[in-house]
């Protein structure tokens, strides 16, 4: 009977240990998933960042170059549309949510701008360069 029961204690003891280890190893996935969840936030953050200050670089030169435009109706509707499609972008960043459809938009409304628009040879540039950046962003997303 001694026998028994110094087994059955083994037996306890064994499934004691496992439960231990089973714990141990639930800690030790937790806190690398959890850490890898972390990191992976802080980045898609840093991204959205990125995205935000690019868009208020592209909303700046926008600005700038509207105010070459005087007494054009056409080309102020231009710079409206790019304005207002690349503020709705913004606008889903800042609450944590990339609209693919939004940036294209802004994309599309921005190549008009550039392609249609009288602007001067510094502004060009640089609303070409946005294009671009722009352009990358969608694409590396």
């Amino acid at each position: 009977m001694r026998n028994g029961m110094v087994r059955r204690g083994i037996y306890l003891l064994e499934g004691c240990m496992k439960e231990k280890l089973v714990t141990r190893r639930a800690m030790v996935r937790g806190a690398l998933f959890g850490g890898m969840a972390a990191t992976g936030l802080r980045l898609i953050a840093q991204d959205y960042s990125k995205a935000r200050d690019l868009v208020t670089r592209v909303q700046d030169d926008l600005e700038r170059a509207a105010e070459f435009t005087r007494n054009k109706e056409k080309e102020r509707e231009r710079y409206q549309n790019a304005q207002h499609h690349l503020s709705e972008f913004d606008r889903d960043l800042r609450k944590g949510h990339w609209d693919q459809g939004k940036l294209d938009d802004a994309i599309d409304d921005l190549k008009n701008v550039v392609k249609n628009n009288t602007l001067e040879s510094r502004d060009r540039d640089a609303l070409a360069a946005d294009l671009s950046d722009l352009r990358t962003l969608r694409d590396i997303r």
